[in-house]
C-alpha cells in the first residue's frame, strides 16, 4: 500500500476526527495541523516499517444546513 485515504470530518464536540478507509485507524485533533500529526503516529504506530504507506490522502467533509 503506497496511499492511505483518511476521511476527516468536524466533530461535535469542537476539533476535528480523522477515520481511514481500509484500516482500523481514528484520531482526532483540536486543530487541523495537531490533527495531521496524529494521524502520521496513528499510521506509524499502526503499520510497520516495511508495509507503511508513504501518502496519505485527506478527505475534508463539510456538511452544511442551510433553510429554503
Amino acid at each position: 500500500m503506497s496511499e492511505i485515504i483518511f476521511i476527516i470530518e468536524s466533530s461535535d464536540e469542537g476539533g476535528y476526527t480523522a477515520k481511514a478507509l481500509g484500516c482500523s485507524i481514528y484520531t482526532e485533533g483540536e486543530t487541523l495541523d495537531e490533527l495531521k500529526e496524529n494521524i502520521k503516529d496513528a499510521v506509524k504506530c499502526h503499520f510497520d516499517e516495511k508495509t507503511i504507506p508513504h501518502i496519505a490522502r485527506l478527505h475534508m467533509v463539510k456538511d452544511e444546513v442551510m433553510a429554503i
